[in-house]
């Protein structure tokens, strides 16, 4: 596990679009394409608006990366909760990305249906290969949930399916996620993780006893990849750094 601590969202920002462009150009040098997971949420927005701007609008070579979610909420494309739509509106609709590269979570359809079509894809994309993604994005909620994998509920000990669609009720609706065992067969994983109010969950996750039940973002620990953590100094506050 590698940390790294910047001064505040936008500078934590800055660098992990460094980090990422850079990682893209290195992978592909050595495949064909690059396969890159999604994080929704409001965190991931001013990294995606940077890497829609030079420099690094010019340094990724879109066409040959592939898009999909780590998460989608089950609302119409429409709705501003959607995450596809905000990655389109502040990423995707700016790079020129072929549209059979962006794979989308459908929320056009019942969403136990979209969950065994997106894991359909994966299956296509990945099986015999060494890894599945080569980058996952994710976010940490304050209570330590990532995906839409919450504290608590039976998605936590999902060990086969690789997606799965389930009625959460604390937010009245559907998600559909990936699961733990498909994001950690990831060649790597990005954590991003910002403000004082997620400080001592960060430290429960990183130093704490092991407890995915109660913070289920320790779950994610790539069998056979890097996991890097990109937060703020306000979230690192409580770490033995």
């Amino acid at each position: 596990m590698e940390l790294h601590i910047a001064k505040d969202p936008q500078q934590l920002s800055e660098n992990l679009a460094a980090f990422i462009s850079q990682y893209i150009q290195d992978v592909l040098q050595k495949q064909e394409r690059f396969t890159f997971a999604l994080s929704g949420g409001n965190t991931p927005k001013a990294l995606y608006a940077l890497l829609a701007k030079e420099p690094y609008i010019n340094m990724i070579d879109w066409q040959r990366v592939h898009f999909f979610w780590g998460d989608e909420r089950a609302v119409p494309f429409e709705d501003p909760r959607n995450n596809a739509r905000m990655a389109y509106d502040v990423l995707l609709d700016k790079t020129g990305t072929p549209a059979e590269n962006i794979h989308v979570m459908r929320t056009d359809i019942a969403p136990e249906a979209a969950a065994a079509e997106y894991e359909k894809i994966l299956h296509r994309y990945f099986d015999g290969q060494p890894n599945t993604f080569d980058l996952v994005l994710l976010g940490m909620g304050d209570d330590g949930h990532t995906l839409s994998l919450f504290p608590g509920l039976p998605i936590v000990q999902e060990k086969k399916a690789w997606v799965k669609a389930f009625f959460l009720q604390a937010q009245d609706m559907y998600r559909i996620t990936l699961t733990a065992p498909v994001t950690n067969l990831a060649a790597s994983v990005v954590f991003m993780a910002t403000g004082p109010g997620k400080a001592l969950t960060l430290k429960s996750v990183i130093d704490g006893a092991t407890d995915p039940d109660k913070y289920p973002s320790q779950l994610i620990r790539p069998e056979n990849g890097a996991l890097h953590w990109f937060v703020d100094e306000a979230a690192a506050e409580a770490l033995q750094v």
